[in-house]
């Protein structure tokens, strides 16, 4: 399983390095916009599962939907910043509706392959933004002002800037990479989620 998963990624993650290369922004966004998927789609569906069954959930449900919130507000972050056009709108919009039902199905099949596979996916965001990072320290992409809602959300000082924007994102990404990992081997030793608590918080 774990062999699978891994090799889902990589077959995913290298067309949109070859398409992006180090156009960080818009790679960041398709990014997020998948991202934001999986922990709304697991929770949304653990919620049923605890409301069919009558019984608790272990703080899973809050803690995949805090991935969700967290992942969309990455995504508020570089729009704010980018500006996408039309087009990459329209992109993101594909990606999201392929997404969305890809993963669906997958939860459905096997919890425990799904979230490992986002654990290996928030592998490749937390590499994806380490290079960012580099790019940012040697002056090859522009270290603009943080914007407003990035501020706000991780209460950074006022004059922050991008890179300690994408600094406190990839730490975010580490999280998600974890908790995942986390899910995923909770279920493949047997056990339901709901009888481990699952870690929670961001900042």
């Amino acid at each position: 399983m774990d062999k699978f998963a891994y090799w889902t990624v990589q077959v995913l993650k290298y067309p949109t390095y070859l398409f992006f290369q180090r156009r960080h922004m818009c790679h960041a966004m398709l990014l997020e916009t998948v991202a934001a998927v999986p922990g709304m789609v697991g929770g949304m569906l653990l919620h049923f599962k605890s409301l069919r069954r009558f019984e608790q959930s272990g703080g899973w449900i809050k803690a995949l939907l805090e991935e969700a919130e967290n992942e969309r507000m990455h995504l508020m972050t570089f729009v704010e910043i980018a500006k996408p056009q039309w087009y990459e709108r329209a992109l993101v919009f594909a990606v999201q509706g392929v997404f969305f039902n890809a993963y669906f199905l997958a939860y459905l099949a096997s919890p425990k392959l799904a979230h490992r596979i986002v654990g290996y996916l928030e592998e490749e965001a937390v590499n994806s933004y380490s290079e960012f990072l580099e790019d940012l320290d040697n002056g090859s992409f522009e270290n603009v002002p943080a914007p407003a809602i990035a501020i706000d959300y991780w209460r950074l000082p006022p004059n922050s800037t991008l890179r300690d924007v994408v600094f406190v994102i990839r730490a975010d990404e580490a999280h998600h990479r974890d908790l995942n990992h986390y899910a995923s081997d909770i279920q493949c030793q047997g056990q339901e989620l709901r009888y481990t608590p699952a870690p929670i918080g961001y900042h």
